[in-house]
């Protein structure tokens, strides 16, 4: 897999339901290919209560997983999901936007 998308990224959701949604990665599936984005593919998930950890039962909304063909990086200059290029610079290799060669760093 490419290392095109890291945990922390904000991407931009290509297609499904979702299209057009833009989050953060809260966790990558490498071996899976695939990526849970913060607020995208939201599914309802039935809980048991438990007593000992204070946590009530009922129906919550949690994020599920997308495939990684299906996000982009996005780009704070372009406003859209974009293609990464990557550069070697002072020994470490930096993301850039492949349109405006913005650097892609997400803090």
């Amino acid at each position: 897999m490419s290392n095109r998308v890291k945990k922390g990224d904000i991407v931009f959701v290509r297609t499904g339901k979702s299209k057009g949604k833009i989050g953060k990665v809260l966790k990558i599936m490498r071996k899976d290919g695939r990526v849970v984005v913060e607020g995208v593919n939201l599914v309802k998930k039935a809980t048991k209560a438990n007593p000992n950890e204070n946590k009530p039962g009922g129906i919550i909304e949690e994020p599920a997983p997308l495939n990684l063909s299906n996000v982009m990086p996005y780009c704070n200059a372009c406003h859209t999901g974009v293609r990464v290029k990557s550069e070697r610079s002072s020994g470490k290799s930096i993301r850039k936007c492949a349109k405006c060669s913005a650097v892609l760093e997400y803090k």
